[in-house]
């Protein structure tokens, strides 16, 4: 039987979001839940004559304008993105850097891939032209901590800075990890998620051949399509999630809006394959349950779950029976990935923010381009339109590559 502990309630006080769905929370807010159609994605060069030569895209952020073309230079993409997410976040809790500890602000980012794009381009240029024309900023702008140290310059943040590497869960454990270091009292506030931008031919031809990529190129916009009857495969997508957390005491102490909270973190390994998951879902649910005991809630508490739901074939099935076995048929599922793309290591921390939202709201966004439900998914899924609820606790699950699990208990504020 798991051990229960008094739950921790971190206070979620602002949020960011940069995705293919919108540029900023509202815009993104907007198009998956009244406007559910994806439009993000799109045919790229860098990936002509793969199986999947599309991808999902921010097309209208210019981040030279938003950032300065010097600041701009002395990131990758993916930190960029984070750090304009981390200014929206930070925007939205009402927080002035002027004002605070500085040391007592943590950030933890979570990326798969960190700057593979900058790296690949500075492989061709040395592969063609010799290892003098390799950037010197390779290095300090490849590394997956690279995004939360963008973020400390750019805000002046000086507690714990982590970047965390769990593949596709690695949004979410960087939450979860910020939430243990609030819940320590290593930090009063905690900016967290997930950053990513992970436009590589090398990776996506890679992806190809582990087939776990969808191939229909007649139709991109309807390639990425959870729990449907038809689905083949993930499309892969850039951006950024990030959430501003609080030490309940501080929230209060400065009069900020409480958002939700975050009650509950767990985390387990499959140890079972570097890329397939636990057939059982096992290890999903250990994470799944811990997370339940953390935050000390039961089935029936959970009214909503936004799942990981990547639109491949197996890593679906695996899920839902998980949630069907774990919390029964009553949760609203959903998985919003078709409006975002996988965004891999951000996954956790934009389908996090939704998540938020859908509490605060009281309504859970459709799964896009779910047409036929496949008859082996034993849950209902919401699709056509967003869907009211009536609800107090909802759940992010997410899975990684290497077995990596985790989930969350999100609550009312």
């Amino acid at each position: 039987m798991t051990a229960r502990r008094t739950p921790f309630h971190a206070a979620v006080t602002g949020l960011g979001l940069v995705t293919a769905a919108g540029v900023g929370t509202k815009a993104t807010w907007h198009a998956v839940t009244e406007d559910p159609v994806p439009r993000g994605v799109r045919y790229q060069e860098e990936l002509a004559d793969l199986p999947c030569d599309f991808f999902y895209t921010i097309d209208d952020l210019d981040t030279a304008a938003v950032l300065g073309v010097a600041t701009q230079r002395m990131m990758d993409r993916f930190s960029q993105l984070a750090v304009i997410a981390a200014r929206e976040a930070m925007a939205d809790a009402g927080l002035d850097a002027g004002t605070w500890d500085a040391g007592r602000v943590a950030v933890v980012i979570g990326s798969a891939h960190g700057g593979l794009p900058f790296y690949d381009q500075q492989h061709v240029a040395m592969a063609a032209r010799g290892a003098r024309r390799v950037s010197p900023k390779l290095a300090p702008l490849t590394v997956i901590n690279s995004a939360a140290s963008s973020i400390c310059m750019d805000i002046g943040a000086q507690g714990p800075s982590l970047g965390v590497a769990t593949a596709c869960s690695s949004g979410t454990v960087a939450l979860g990890t910020a939430h243990q270091l609030l819940r320590t009292g290593a930090c009063d506030i905690a900016i967290a998620g997930g950053a990513e931008s992970a436009l590589s031919r090398l990776l996506v031809a890679s992806a190809c051949q582990m087939k776990a990529t969808s191939t229909r190129r007649d139709n991109p916009s309807a390639a990425c399509r959870p729990f449907d009857a038809e689905r083949d495969g993930f499309v892969i997508g850039e951006g950024a999630g990030l959430l501003v957390m609080e030490r309940p005491e501080h929230a209060s102490a400065r009069g900020a809006t409480v958002r939700a909270r975050v009650s509950g973190y767990g985390a387990s390994n499959d140890a079972f394959s570097a890329v397939a998951p636990d057939p059982d879902g096992h290890g999903i649910e250990q994470a799944l349950r811990l997370a339940m005991a953390d935050a000390d809630v039961e089935a029936g508490d959970v009214g909503h779950v936004s799942a990981h739901g990547t639109s491949t074939v197996v890593n679906d099935l695996i899920e839902a029976t998980m949630l069907r076995r774990v919390l029964g048929d009553h949760p609203l599922v959903t998985s919003t990935k078709a409006m975002t793309g996988h965004t891999l290591g951000a996954a956790g921390g934009i389908e996090a923010a939704l998540t938020v939202l859908a509490l605060e709201r009281q309504l859970v966004p459709p799964t896009a381009n779910l047409e036929v439900p496949d008859p082996r998914i034993p849950i209902e899924i919401v699709r056509g339109e967003a869907r009211p609820g009536t609800f107090d606790c909802a759940v992010k699950t997410s899975l990684g590559f290497g077995g990596h699990n985790a989930a969350l208990v999100l609550t009312r504020g």
